[in-house]
């Protein structure tokens, strides 16, 4: 094995056993629990969970998705969320290798898989990630060439203040909250870490799957324009998207438009 494989093989191991920590913070944040103590144990029995029922993904395929100690199911997001963090560990690894963009993206998108799935269940943006991360994005950016504060700034203000005004325009228009502040303080978050030209693309990508996503539920569940999708989720796939291809994409969108223009 050459050292690139490797080292490829360790990070995507050391990501399935961040992704099994994100799993603990996922289910003790929106509960007000440490996330430190007690150590990790069944919610149901109190069972402590041994070291060899805690091996990401696999114990979970051993014990069949149960606790070994009472037999209630375990939840199917566990292994996922350990198999995202690790897959996402090793592309950003292959991107940017050991660099301090990598560390830096990494903490972001580390962040933005517990937002997603707390989210998912809760329908709710914990502010202990969001505006820390806003001062963390910003501090950060003065070490980025690429970022850089000035572009760190505007896009905090550009990521709160667009889907700000988006909130306040829908509330006027309906006389109903669409949009929770949770939503705009990760897209605040967003900006500090991507800086500005993102939120144009993160905006975009997240409404149009947004908008897919929500009316094939609609479809299928016969439910009406009240079912409630939190948009969290998509805000984070399309700022996961933009860290990945958004450049490409980008070019690619202005070079087709001027193919037909011309």
């Amino acid at each position: 094995m050459t050292n690139m494989t490797l080292m490829s093989i360790f990070v995507f191991l050391f990501g399935a056993i961040v992704g099994s920590f994100l799993n603990v913070c996922i289910y003790r944040l929106p509960r007000d629990e440490s996330i430190v103590f007690p150590a990790s144990h069944c919610p149901e029995c109190g069972t402590k969970i041994r070291a060899f029922d805690n091996i990401p993904v696999i114990s979970y395929l051993l014990l069949r998705g149960r606790c070994r100690s009472c037999g209630t199911r375990i939840s199917w997001q566990y292994p996922v969320v350990e198999m995202l963090s690790a897959l996402l560990t090793l592309f950003l690894f292959l991107k940017f290798h050991f660099s301090p963009t990598f560390f830096v993206l990494y903490l972001f998108c580390m962040a933005l898989v517990v937002i997603t799935f707390i989210d998912l269940e809760h329908q709710i943006i914990p502010d202990i990630i969001s505006l820390p991360g806003i001062v963390v994005g910003f501090a950060v950016s003065f070490f980025l060439p690429w970022l850089g504060w000035q572009n760190s700034l505007i896009g905090i203000i550009a990521g709160g203040g667009s889907l700000l005004l988006v909130a306040y325009g829908y509330q006027l228009l309906t006389k109903k909250e669409g949009m929770g502040g949770g939503d705009i303080k990760l897209l605040a978050m967003m900006g500090a870490f991507l800086g500005w030209k993102s939120i144009p693309f993160i905006i975009f990508t997240s409404s149009l799957f947004g908008s897919v996503v929500g009316l094939t539920l609609m479809a299928v569940r016969k439910k009406d324009s009240q079912l409630p999708i939190p948009f969290g989720p998509f805000l984070a796939f399309g700022a996961i998207l933009f860290i990945f291809y958004g450049r490409q994409l980008i070019q690619w969108y202005f070079s087709f438009g001027g193919t037909v223009g011309g």
